[in-house]
This record gives C-alpha cells, sequence and structure tokens, in this order.
C-alpha cells in the first residue's frame, strides 16, 4: 500500500509540473490558459490526451501557409475609400455614422472593401437554398467554387456531388473545400469521382482526416460558393441533410444565408482563392480578372466580407460584433446556436441593456452539443439578470448567426458569439448597410419569437440544481469548448 500511495502522489506530482509547463509554453488567452490547467491538473492523463486534441495552438508551418497569400486587394482602391469615409463623417445621421464607424474599422483591421450597390437576397430555409444554388451552379460557365465546414456523404452531399461532376466533364472548372473534421465520416475517395471528371477537391490545409490531424481546433468553418465570380453564396448553413430538416433529432432546420450579385462577390472569392492557395500547394491559382466577373446590377445594398481567423490576433468579426453591440442605440437583436461571449462581449451587451437598448438574443431550445448547450444556458441566464430578453427558438433547431442593429446596420455570416468562433475557427462574415435588408432580418427574428418562448431569469431560476452544476461546470470551460 506505500508503494501504491508513493506511486499515485509520484503521478499527480509529476502531472501537475506538466500541466503548468504545457499551458504556459504557449501564449494564449488567460482564461483559456486557467481553463485547460483545470483539465490537466484535475484530469491525469485524460487530460493530456484531451489537450493534444483539442488544445494545441495552429502549426507556425500551417499559420505561413496562409498569411503568406497575397491579400487580392487594390491600394488605390482602400485610399479613395479611406478618403471618402472621412469626408462622409462630418454631416452623417446616427446610422450612417455607425455604418462609416464599422467599415472604417474592417478596412483597417482586414483589408475589405465597401462594396456598393449589391443585389442581396435572404434565405432561411435549407430547401430553397439549395434548390436555388443548384440552380446557380447549372448556369455555371467558367468556375464553381465550393468551400465549406460541413459536406455529408448524404442525399443532398451526393445530388451536389453529382452535379458538380456533370459540370466538370462538361469543362467547368470545378473546386471544393471541406473541413475534415466537419465533414467527419466523409473519406477523401468520395470525391474520387469529382477528380475523374476534372474537378479538384481537397480537405483544407490539406488535413486527410480528423484522425492523422490529431487536433479538432482550428477548423474551416467558413461557407462560401462561388459561380462564375459573378454569384456568391455565404451564411450558416453546410451542407447535409439535416439543413434541409430531414433529421429527427433536430427536426425544423432554422438558418441564413445570403445569395449575393454584385461586387460584394469580390470578397468571397479573394477569401476563397487564398485558403485555396494556402491548401493546394501543388495547383496554386494565379489571381486574374478571369475570376471577378462582377454583375453590374442596380442594388440597394453596401456590404464588406469580413474573415478571421487563428492566423491573425486581430479577431476581425469579434471586433465588428463589439463595435455592433457599442454603437447600438435602439435595437440589438442576434440570433446565434452558441452564446459563449468573452468577457468583452459580455460586459458590452450587459452596458448597451443597461443603456435602454432592446437587446433580444435567441438560441435553441434544444442542445446539439451537450456542453456547449449547458455552457449558452449559463450566460443567457447571466444576460437575462442584466435586463436581455433571451428567446428560445422551439420550432426546430434554430443555426442562424445574425445581428441586427437599429435600423440600417446588420450581420450574416459564419460566425457564432462565442470563443470558438472569435479565436479558433475561420470565419467569414458579410456586414450589410442597407434599412431594407435590416429590416427584412428584423421581420424574420419578430416571425422567429412566434415560435419562441421568453425565458426570463426567475424560469432559469427555477431549473433543478444539476442543471445548474452542469451548466456552472460548463462555463468553467468555455474558454476551451
Amino acid at each position: 500500500m506505500n508503494w501504491a500511495h508513493f506511486i499515485f502522489e509520484t503521478i499527480i506530482y509529476v502531472n501537475a509540473v506538466l500541466a503548468f509547463i504545457t499551458v504556459f509554453r504557449e501564449p494564449r488567452d488567460i482564461s483559456a490558459t486557467w481553463a485547460w490547467l483545470l483539465v490537466l491538473v484535475f484530469l491525469p492523463i485524460i487530460g493530456f490526451v484531451a489537450y493534444a486534441f483539442v488544445g494545441r495552438r495552429l502549426p507556425k508551418n500551417r499559420l505561413f501557409q496562409i498569411q503568406e497569400q497575397e491579400q487580392l486587394q487594390l491600394d488605390e482602391q482602400l485610399a479613395l475609400q479611406r478618403a471618402e469615409l472621412s469626408s462622409e463623417r462630418n454631416d452623417a445621421d446616427d446610422v450612417t455614422a455607425t455604418a462609416l464607424g464599422t467599415v472604417n474599422l474592417f478596412i483597417e483591421s482586414d483589408q475589405a472593401f465597401l462594396t456598393r450597390n449589391n443585389r442581396v437576397h435572404i434565405i432561411s430555409d435549407g430547401k430553397v437554398l439549395f434548390h436555388q444554388m443548384f440552380e446557380d451552379i447549372e448556369r455555371a460557365k467558367q468556375s464553381i467554387h465550393i468551400e465549406f465546414y460541413t459536406i455529408y456523404n448524404d442525399d443532398i452531399g451526393n445530388e451536389l456531388l453529382r452535379l458538380l461532376i456533370r459540370k466538370a466533364e462538361a469543362g467547368v472548372a470545378v473546386r471544393v473545400l471541406y473541413d475534415s473534421w466537419g465533414s467527419m465520416g466523409v473519406r477523401p475517395k468520395f470525391y474520387d469521382p469529382l477528380r475523374a471528371a476534372g474537378g479538384e477537391a481537397y480537405p483544407f490545409l490539406q488535413t486527410r482526416s480528423a484522425l492523422v490531424d490529431f487536433r479538432l481546433n482550428f477548423r474551416d468553418h467558413r461557407k462560401i460558393v462561388v459561380i462564375d465570380g459573378a454569384i456568391g453564396y455565404t451564411g450558416g448553413f453546410n451542407v447535409g441533410d439535416q439543413y434541409l430538416g430531414r433529421k429527427e433529432k433536430f427536426g425544423y432546420w432554422r438558418d441564413t444565408h445570403l445569395r449575393i450579385v454584385g461586387a460584394g462577390v469580390y470578397g468571397l472569392q479573394s477569401r476563397f482563392i487564398r485558403d485555396w492557395n494556402a491548401t493546394s500547394r501543388t495547383k496554386p491559382l494565379n489571381v486574374t480578372n478571369d475570376f471577378f466577373h462582377i454583375t453590374k446590377v442596380k442594388g440597394e445594398t453596401n456590404m464588406q466580407i469580413v474573415s478571421s481567423g487563428p492566423d491573425s490576433d486581430k479577431e476581425q468579426i469579434k471586433m465588428g460584433y463589439l463595435r455592433l453591440i457599442n454603437s447600438a442605440r435602439k435595437r440589438l437583436w442576434i440570433q446565434s446556436p452558441y452564446l459563449i461571449p468573452d468577457d468583452s462581449v459580455l460586459d458590452a451587451l450587459r452596458v448597451a441593456a443597461g443603456s435602454g437598448v432592446d437587446v433580444r438574443i435567441m438560441i435553441p431550445s434544444k442542445p446539439d452539443h451537450a456542453f456547449v448547450y449547458r455552457a449558452t444556458e449559463y450566460y443567457a441566464k447571466q444576460l437575462s439578470r442584466n435586463g436581455v430578453k433571451i428567446f428560445k427558438y422551439r420550432n426546430g433547431f434554430i443555426h442562424s448567426k445574425t445581428m441586427v442593429v437599429d435600423d440600417g446596420v446588420a450581420s450574416v455570416g459564419s460566425a457564432n458569439l462565442d470563443f470558438r468562433s472569435f479565436k479558433l475557427n475561420f470565419e467569414v462574415n458579410a456586414f450589410l448597410y442597407d434599412p431594407k435588408v435590416t429590416a427584412e432580418l428584423a421581420k424574420l427574428f419578430e416571425a422567429d419569437m412566434r415560435v419562441s418562448e421568453l425565458t426570463t431569469y426567475e424560469t432559469f431560476a427555477q431549473q433543478s440544481y444539476w442543471r445548474k452544476f452542469k451548466q456552472t461546470f460548463s462555463r468553467l470551460l468555455s474558454p476551451i469548448l
């Protein structure tokens, strides 16, 4: 027994020392540092296995692959936009001032062009989305670029694959990027028929599988489709049967996607090309005008395509969210399946609600990831205590990532309101400056409210002690969820 006791104490001591060395040897957010320290110290051996999969940072060579790609920018246009914004700032009203400040933030932090007069169609139903998207792909003449976190080997995934094969056989350049973890269960040979037809498909950053990758973090969470450089799609939908409401577990799938025609497609195309060149090292794309056939339309939407990821410490989308939250004067309506904000976003939401802004946040009423959902409930409870109205969507599962600010600014994209989207995932959002689009998103929010339940702080307080414990425990791990 003495030997067993000695061995046990030795393991605990060595584990603690290794935990401190492991966590503090890499610079990271202090909350994530303490969360990982908690896991490593109190879960000997198991904690290190978890860290191996989800705790390590992206390798420097992978970061270099992404960072070395050209920004695909026009310096003269950026300079003109800065001058134009500066001249407009003096006589702007509240809505315009909010837009101008946000535009300037993205120009400086992400080299994101402001594109004008786009035609934007909001799509909130998966069946409508894929019907329209497949029609556009069917009409493609030159190129089809697709980048998704999830492309499943199911009915809709195979329907897309067959369509892409036909277009590749017809001479259209077809290129597909997918995330190996998000598309778990889909082997590389799934795309062999597409490759045989002349198309190309790669897992993001050439990761062949989640097991070989040995990392669960730093996923390509972007959703991008660009057809002939003229039509673009982005938003929250992935490619899978569940996104069309075909999975009993989730029921109806409520999400938000955009179909874009106009110069806004430039931002999606340039983002895809950078991601492609960081992944396909042997077949990089030369940036030419052949990839940018911008359709001149009489649209009314000014917009910026903004991306962020672990290849940069600027957290561009999070900074944009903070800018919009802090600039809200009348309303701030948010939809996010995961509500795990860091302290800066949490405080901004509290300040907005305390300042008289109508702050509403809509989350699912059912979990798709247990720990994540309990952490979401924890933060929802805290915000409800500070005057934020929390709505739980009950007509299936809501996966939409939208933000509506006052009467003229909105955001739609792939980024959730959580640590993972802020710091770990590669994301892309469209920030829109258009009263009509903002009003349409607000109407969708109001329609969703009719099938949602207002959940007050008193409602949360009446939950069982066991559920509250799970929420509190999950909150401790929130920086690494």
